[in-house]
């Protein structure tokens, strides 16, 4: 490696690393540090301190830094040593988002570090009983050391694509599976970059250049996914209403009808001010699985969306309106027994008022205030249920 190509190196790595800056920058100073946002940042610090310790080496293989074996070991296992910090906290990140359950017991913990453990026993072992597998007379990494070098990510990045594959073979949301997607094959691409560059490129820093576009893509994917999804209940969120019913070709599907559900939780007020907002919140989470299962069920395309506090909305395609009653007949079912599985201290009950939409001169807007005209008319009938079976158990 001459000098120029140093020069490239350096300018390269420094780009990366002021990008991945930025990004912990900007995730740093945000009020909401969720579990998986403290892992991704792990991860992007693993990153830069992987850069700044390959402009080092960079540095000692064209001689600015003088190559001593301590200059060398220090180098090649600040490497080793980061590389694996950085899928190792991707695994973390991606258990997180794909909601892993026991990943934070002890036991899984020790599970995750455990082939990092083993490795560096076994580098320890191997550079002290015969150096030669490690480095060459010159001191180079050779194929001893690369071994070490890919053997942990290779494990973490297997771990991440099994989690992930398993959440997508029973996702039907597009942007989540498109989620499961990045999360479970970004860490892949990467190591293919850094493949490249050891193996085929070595003198060009391809594996920078990898991890920051990949980075960047799969970062504005979040933000995307930000953009367009509910937090809480992992729905499509108003924006994402506003830009789908924009496009009328999803609104009308040849030789299907199309319907308007609205649906809200009753005396969701009483629920958040007796039992609290976790409650409250565990309430709209019920009935999103509960939309969620039911159509999932069911051949027929939908859009699923939270309209708003406790308000849903589906834009639904049934080859007949019976199914819309059936539909909404088993999201009750299910939200009766999810509060008698989860044991939940109220009685979860739900209003819903569903509407056609028409040819024009009809409109989607028009159509959604009719579904929720039916939606308060539905409501007070089913208040007024309520109310009889109280009196009747009273008396």
């Amino acid at each position: 490696m001459n000098w120029d190509y140093f020069t490239h190196y350096l300018e390269a790595n420094i780009v990366c690393i002021v990008i991945f800056g930025i990004l912990l920058f900007h995730d740093y100073r945000n009020v909401d540090r969720q579990e998986k946002q403290v892992k991704y940042d792990l991860t992007l610090a693993a990153f830069i301190l992987y850069f700044i310790a390959d402009i080092i080496w960079a540095a000692v293989s064209v001689n600015i830094i003088e190559r001593t074996v301590y200059v060398v070991l220090g180098c090649n296992f600040a490497i080793y040593f980061f590389m694996a910090g950085i899928t190792i906290a991707w695994l973390q990140y991606a258990m997180a988002v794909e909601k892993v359950p026991n990943r934070n017991t002890k036991a899984s913990r020790w599970g995750i570090v455990s082939p990092f453990i083993l490795s560096t026993v076994g580098l320890i072992i191997t550079y002290l009983v015969d150096d030669g597998r490690l480095f060459d007379d010159d001191l180079n990494p050779i194929y001893g050391y690369y071994i070490f070098l890919i053997v942990v990510p290779v494990i973490n990045i297997v771990a991440v694509m099994v989690y992930a594959l398993r959440r997508l073979k029973n996702e039907d949301n597009p942007i989540e599976r498109r989620r499961h997607i990045y999360v479970g094959f970004f860490p892949l691409m990467v190591v293919i970059g850094g493949l490249v560059q050891v193996f085929i490129l070595p003198e060009i820093p391809i594996f920078c250049y990898t991890c920051a576009v990949f980075m960047l893509i799969f970062y504005l994917k979040a933000m995307e996914t930000q953009i367009s999804v509910d937090p809480l209940t992992g729905l499509n969120n108003r924006g994402q209403l506003l830009r789908y019913i924009s496009n009328k070709s999803n609104l009308h599907i040849e030789g299907r009808q199309t319907f308007v559900i609205m649906m809200d939780i009753n005396y969701f007020k009483d629920i958040n001010d007796t039992h609290g907002h976790a409650e409250g919140d565990r309430a709209l989470i019920i009935l999103a699985d509960a939309i969620i299962h039911a159509v999932k069920g069911r051949e027929m395309p939908a859009f699923i969306g939270r309209y708003g506090g406790d308000e849903f909305i589906l834009i639904i395609h049934p080859q007949d309106k019976v199914e819309i009653e059936s539909l909404i007949a088993e999201f009750r079912q299910r939200i009766s027994e999810s509060c008698r599985d989860l044991n939940t201290p109220y009685t979860l009950s739900v209003g819903a008022g569903y509407d056609e939409l028409l040819d024009e001169p009809d409109t989607i807007q028009k159509c959604m205030q009719r579904a929720d005209k039916k939606l308060y008319l539905d409501k007070e009938y089913v208040k007024l249920q309520l109310k009889a079976a109280a009196e009747a158990a009273e008396s």
